[in-house]
């Protein structure tokens, strides 16, 4: 599958994407709001920041007790009751006179439920897609999100200048339930892909084995730590910029979106393993360019064009789907997507303190200089294990294969 007409024309595909792309209009734009308005409340640039991204901070908590009910839940059913949750946690946010601690309360929950999130979608579009058409169909979701990104940031951004952050957050928690009414109109109820019921246990046996493999856990690792150490700068836009912040995430989804079209559409699947290096350093080293705190035009070219290296997660993920039994793609994506945005959630915190302790450009580069060095590592250490390529059945794995 090379084509975006083909990857349209598989059944179900097409409600999926759209409904899709609406929880990540409404994610968007409810976290620019929620940001803008603790910001204007605190004064805080940690507070600002923890706002936007700290709810991913919970997602270590899902992915500890949780993540089992990725591969054990209806799809369908888990997709749309999430979508309800986040439109109801949503408009609590909204309510007048919430005070600040409870709002970090709120967060708390949505970052709960949103461990299954990442698990659920990611299986599901392995079900729904063939093989070969993984890659072309997760980048076009991951163009999605971009999309919506620029649409959305540039949307709140506007709303924003018009109408209280509150009103903002009204209007995402309606689009959280519009995605939950695609997801259960759009989708064909399927069993889950594992037996059992969700449960601490499960969840930590199948951890267990998912980081039982070297492959694997530098894989992990890769998919955690050097974007979530960029994501850390961009949790300070708003403290860099408050009135173009709107801008500056739009630039960087842009960038995102154009590194997601190449990677997914034109490279070549022989060159894709190559590239995550690659292009984990171009979303690092751009925003060493902070150190001299730029004005909002040269920082929104750096930040789009940082945000392009996001397509090594397109790599990454490939190789992760390569080393993981079927039975288990849920639970390896919800892991994925729960130490990818719990690292997230901890970059923010640390940016924030820097920036409340220095600046917000100081902050963005001291994060940015920690991602290029982790890269740097990681690429060291997996050069002994590119034994272990693509389409070859890991030691761990065929153990497991032959007791079953």
């Amino acid at each position: 599958m090379r084509s975006y007409r083909d990857l349209f024309r598989t059944p179900e595909f097409t409600p999926f994407f759209l409904s899709y792309a609406a929880y990540n209009a409404a994610m968007t734009i409810g976290g620019l709001a929620l940001a803008t308005h603790v910001y204007r409340a605190t004064d805080s640039p940690l507070l600002s920041a923890m706002s936007m991204f700290g709810p991913q901070l919970a997602q270590v908590l899902g992915a500890t007790f949780l993540l089992s009910g990725a591969d054990r839940l209806p799809p369908r059913s888990a997709l749309a009751g999430m979508g309800l949750a986040f439109a109801a946690v949503t408009a609590v946010l909204a309510l007048p006179g919430l005070p600040i601690w409870a709002v970090f309360g709120v967060l708390l929950v949505q970052g709960l439920i949103a461990t299954l999130g990442g698990g659920v979608t990611g299986g599901l579009l392995n079900e729904i897609l063939p093989k070969d058409g993984f890659v072309l169909g997760r980048s076009v979701f991951n163009m999605a999100s971009g999309l919506m990104q620029v649409i959305g940031f540039a949307t709140g951004g506007a709303l924003l200048a018009l109408l209280s952050p509150r009103t903002c957050l009204l209007l995402a928690a309606a689009l959280y339930a519009l995605s939950a009414l695609g997801y259960r109109l759009g989708l064909t109820a399927r069993p889950p892909r594992a037996s059992g019921r969700l449960s601490v246990a499960a969840t930590w046996r199948t951890n267990a084995f998912l980081w039982s493999s070297r492959p694997r856990r530098l894989t992990y690792l890769g998919l955690w730590i050097p974007n979530g150490l960029v994501v850390g700068c961009d949790s300070l836009y708003v403290s860099y910029a408050p009135e173009a912040a709107g801008a500056l995430f739009a630039c960087g989804a842009l960038g995102m979106f154009v590194g997601d079209v190449i990677v997914g559409r034109f490279v070549p699947p022989a060159l894709r393993p190559r590239l995550a290096t690659p292009l984990l350093l171009l979303l690092a080293t751009p925003y060493l360019l902070f150190v001299l705190r730029p004005g909002v035009v040269v920082a929104g070219v750096a930040v789009c064009l940082s945000n392009a290296g996001f397509a090594a997660s397109l790599v990454q993920m490939e190789r992760l789907m390569s080393l993981t039994p079927d039975d288990m793609a849920g639970h390896a994506f919800g892991l994925r997507s729960a130490g990818m945005l719990t690292m997230q959630g901890v970059s923010a915190a640390l940016a924030g303190t820097v920036a409340q302790l220095t600046s917000p450009a100081t902050g963005m580069t001291a994060m940015a200089a920690a991602s290029v060095a982790v890269t740097l590592v990681l690429a060291g250490l997996e050069r002994p294990s590119r034994s272990a390529k693509r389409g070859v059945v890991p030691t761990d794995l065929a153990a497991r294969s032959s007791r079953e």
